[in-house]
């Protein structure tokens, strides 16, 4: 079911999609998914990285303000 609206009326139009379409709806859906779980796994990736080496600068001495003064 895809849904068409008419933005200067306000109708909302509702029709059934053939097979192809359906098929190409999943394709299209799978792909979003993925796309969404790379860009997801990069940021927790960058987190953990940043996370990482706010850890070693600790570690060496650096208080929480000069930290925080890096890494700006």
């Amino acid at each position: 079911m895809k849904s068409i609206i008419n933005c200067a009326t306000g109708e909302i139009t509702k029709i059934d999609l053939d097979k192809v379409s359906k098929d190409q709806q999943k394709i299209d859906e799978a792909d979003f998914n993925a796309a969404k779980a790379i860009r997801q796994a990069e940021a927790e990736a960058k987190a953990a990285a940043k996370a990482s080496g706010e850890s070693k600068l600790a570690a060496l001495g650096l208080s929480a303000a000069e930290i925080a003064a890096l890494t700006k």
